[in-house]
């Protein structure tokens, strides 16, 4: 009997460890779901926060520099330095976006300018508690009301969730919203957001939170990073915070407006294929456009002309003025149609033969034949040996549209 006595005692202390993991993993959960309500409670933000005029800037009736009241972090009360611009003509109510820059960005004057431009309203806003004057280190000066900045690549994911930096960008963008569609001048069912970079990992995001905007512009920036084989892969790999609370993918079902996916092959901060998990996950339709050349930066991502023809597509008839509409592989040939409104001049492949994330990768184009039909046009190019991803981009004019990122098995 008394040989039994250690058997039993291992076997009650293995009974209490599985209990104590089981309770620990339940609380685990249910924190996580906790963070997860909270982080959706943000799309409740929609009384216009208050606003009032910067002094100290250059502005005009149209564009001027304001801040807006935002969300207490850690118990201070914070506030959002932004541009507000309007269109010189005005006629009627007029559409408008919500502009969020990225990693070394602000709130750009120019940015909604070029928004003004188009006949949209636009806020610009800075989302690191910063404005847009420089200091002596030539960083952006933070302003008395200033809230989290962000700290690398959710690198504040130990803090409670409401000190978080991405919880106050989210909110920031919705409260942007929330001031935009209050204005007089802007229709409130046509307001839409883009954000460049970091700002597209925002607006990854706030799209599956806020359901009020009329279309969505994510560009480099997505999620499903806590694989990729680079930076946000090694950061995020083991961060239960992002898999379990932030990355975008747990949300993008609920996002149902029309978005434009921009980028280009060559990025190496977000590769290709977790930006297609994030449009495939959508409800919404979705465009794509990846722009060979484009390179990575505010200028580049705001400069291209696609932004704007997607968005002014949108609000006029309520749906992309080009969309892909199916993809077939037979052996060695690929076939994409597309349905557009614009006439479609040519067609090119775009592919890879290497491994490895895709912004790092060699891309190689290869005419492509362009057909049209009755209501469809009709893309078809035989795919090299040993091709391991590609996709097809048509032109209209100025004007790039992909098809879905494909990855091919050998």
């Amino acid at each position: 009997m008394q040989t039994l006595i250690p058997i039993f005692v291992a076997i009650a202390s293995n009974l209490a460890w599985f209990s104590f993991t089981a309770l620990a993993t339940d609380a685990s959960h249910e924190q996580y779901s906790a963070e997860r309500r909270e982080v959706s409670a943000l799309g409740n933000l929609v009384a216009p926060p208050v606003m009032r005029d910067v002094e100290g800037f250059e502005s005009t009736d149209r564009l001027k520099a304001i801040y807006f009241d935002a969300l207490d972090w850690q118990g201070e009360e914070t506030k959002v330095f932004a541009w507000l611009g309007m269109p010189t003509e005005i006629t009627g109510k007029v559409p408008g976006i919500v502009l969020v820059h990225g990693g070394g960005g602000t709130a750009f004057k120019e940015w909604v300018q070029k928004w003004n431009d188009r006949g949209f309203a636009a806020i610009s806003i800075a989302v690191e508690g910063q404005t847009d004057v420089r200091g002596a280190s030539k960083a952006w000066q933070r302003h008395a009301w200033a809230g989290p900045q962000r700290s690398g690549i959710y690198g504040d994911s130990s803090q409670p969730l409401q000190d978080q930096w991405m919880y106050h960008a989210v909110a920031d963008t919705v409260l942007a919203n929330s001031l935009l569609r209050s204005l007089p001048q802007v229709d409130a069912d046509q307001v839409g957001v883009m954000g460049i970079s970091w700002g597209g990992v925002i607006t990854s995001t706030v799209i599956g939170i806020d359901d009020r905007f009329a279309f969505a512009i994510p560009t480099y920036g997505c999620g499903n990073l806590a694989t990729a084989e680079n930076q946000y892969g090694r950061a995020l790999g083991n961060n239960e915070t992002y898999t379990q609370v932030w990355d975008p993918m747990l949300r993008l079902e609920r996002a149902t407006m029309p978005t434009l996916w921009l980028s280009w092959p060559g990025d190496q901060h977000f590769p290709l294929d977790k930006q297609a998990a994030c449009y495939e996950a959508m409800s919404g339709r979705s465009m794509v456009s990846l722009i060979p050349g484009m390179r990575h930066g505010h200028g580049a991502g705001w400069n291209p002309p696609d932004s704007y023809a997607f968005a002014e597509s949108v609000v006029e008839t309520g749906t992309p003025w080009c969309r892909q509409r199916e993809v077939t592989v037979q052996g060695d040939r690929c076939t994409v149609s597309f349905e557009s409104t614009k006439p479609l001049r040519d067609a090119v492949l775009i592919s890879t033969t290497d491994d490895g994330i895709t912004g790092g990768r060699a891309w190689h184009e290869t005419t492509a034949d362009l057909t049209q039909t009755d209501d469809a046009w009709q893309v078809t190019a035989v795919l090299p040996t040993d091709t391991t991803a590609w996709f097809v981009n048509v032109h209209a004019n100025d004007l790039t549209v992909s098809s879905h990122f494909q990855e091919q098995s050998h």
